[in-house]
């Protein structure tokens, strides 16, 4: 091969050569069941996920979380399924912790081969809780008559307008527990011997920044997208956002109904809820 066959191979081999791509899907919000605007669950990832792991060029998949947390149901099925795919595949999981990966949203990011925080992110919230008012004087003082007919002993469990048993608690706090330690062996399964703290440190229920986080083992260390992504990939490497696909057409909404209201502010005030835990 002469001088000038090596000089034109060369000029087609970086002519079209590629830039490194990885798909980037952005999770955030509050995770519950239920599907709308700020919401995540199993339903709504899953096909965002799926179109990440299988850009075959792709030589990582970046998941960016900005989470309070929510169903540790949902958060389990939206972890698992993200180790699932990087198995099937055979990519590595690098994962971004914008303002918070906290109790539900760090639950999901353990699912990551690696995770990255800013030194300000707040992770960890690694317990379980349960909340909720009790209006007993209230309907007392309002002359309310509350009526309530079960089969069952302990179907009215939980119920705010009924006194609080101590049998209750006592049962509410068995599943807590339960589910704590599900939350707990999860941490343990992927984190393992980078873990740098004692049990009674890490599942408390506490949370801490970024720095704090890297210092206890549960994040990797201290690093934003771009500059992480450059680094392990080069400086032409580019990002793909995967978001959901939008509809050709969508029906306008018109108007809402009073128990639509009623059902969207009380929404809106448990995803406030659920940010504002951590000043957010």
């Amino acid at each position: 091969m002469t001088r000038a066959d090596d000089r034109k191979r060369n000029w087609f081999a970086k002519f079209f050569q590629r830039n490194p791509v990885v798909p980037v899907v952005r999770l955030h919000g509050t995770i519950a069941a239920e599907s709308r605007p700020g919401r995540l669950n199993i339903a709504g990832v899953e096909p965002l996920l799926q179109r990440a792991f299988t850009m075959k060029s792709a030589p990582a998949v970046a998941i960016i979380i900005n989470s309070p947390g929510g169903s540790p149901v949902q958060s389990r099925l939206i972890s698992k399924r993200i180790r699932e795919l990087a198995d099937q595949h055979k990519k590595p999981v690098l994962v971004f912790v914008e303002d918070v990966a906290a109790s539900g949203g760090y639950f999901i990011a353990v699912a990551g081969d690696e995770i990255f925080v800013d030194p300000s992110s707040i992770v960890g919230s690694i317990g379980v809780i349960m909340s909720g008012f009790g209006f007993v004087e209230a309907i007392n003082k309002l002359g309310i008559e509350r009526r309530v007919h079960t089969a069952g002993r302990n179907k009215s469990t939980l119920d705010p307008f009924m006194p609080q048993k101590a049998e209750d608690v006592e049962r509410i706090k068995s599943v807590e527990l339960e589910i704590h330690q599900v939350f707990i062996d999860h941490v343990k399964a992927y984190r393992g011997a980078k873990l740098k703290a004692d049990d009674d440190t890490l599942f408390t229920g506490e949370w801490w920044t970024g720095l704090r986080g890297v210092e206890l083992g549960l994040v990797d260390g201290i690093g934003d997208i771009y500059a992480t992504l450059r680094e392990r990939f080069g400086p032409k490497v580019e990002l793909k956002i995967i978001a959901p696909k939008k509809p050709m057409f969508a029906m306008p909404r018109l108007g809402l109904s009073t128990g639509t209201l009623v059902d969207e502010l009380s929404t809106s005030l448990d995803d406030r809820a659920h940010w504002s835990r951590f000043g957010l």
